[in-house]
């Protein structure tokens, strides 16, 4: 990070080459559109560009804070579409069948490895993750619907994560 706070092009590229794919990922299971989610994905990695000293790594993994920009990053551009639809527009699905298609590959397995993850979790962090990530939700959104304390909502989540995260990781380490 460090690199590309220097505006280093090429630590942007080892970034985006190893994250692209679940960054991706994560912003087409929000966004269910793959036109949506590529601009999005491009969206993330120029606001890292842009915010790289917004990172510190003593407030937690740089995966965890780049998801997390990706999060904003769709649930934004979900919102945004929401307000305004253009009727008529060609997609990029459209004009680059295959690209879009080995796209959504990748955001199929990847979706599919972190349903699978989830599934792992305790049912109550599943829940309050699934709502927080994939529908948008705030914590006190969350907190509202669940009838829970703010804090055991965090709470949840937090733990939810973490073990994803390790989970995660020991996949990632095994593929390469």
């Amino acid at each position: 990070m460090q690199r590309i706070e220097k505006q280093d092009q090429v630590a942007l590229a080892l970034l985006y080459a190893r994250y692209g794919r679940t960054v991706y990922s994560l912003t087409f299971r929000v966004l269910q559109n793959t036109t949506l989610a590529e601009e999005a994905t491009q969206d993330t990695f120029l606001k890292v560009w842009k915010r790289a000293a917004h990172w510190d790594a003593a407030k937690g993994m740089l995966s965890s804070w780049l998801l997390t920009v990706a999060r904003h990053t769709a649930i934004d551009r979900l919102r945004q579409e929401q307000r305004q639809t253009v009727p008529g527009m060609t997609s990029l699905e459209d004009s680059m069948p295959l690209a879009a298609a080995h796209m959504e590959e990748f955001a199929l397995r990847d979706g599919q490895l972190l349903h699978s993850l989830l599934r792992q979790l305790p049912p109550d962090q599943a829940h309050a993750i699934e709502l927080a990530f994939f529908e948008g939700l705030t914590h006190t959104e969350l907190a509202t619907r669940l009838k829970l304390p703010l804090g055991t909502v965090k709470a949840r989540i937090r733990t939810g994560l973490q073990k994803l995260r390790v989970h995660w990781q020991e996949i990632m380490e095994q593929e390469n």
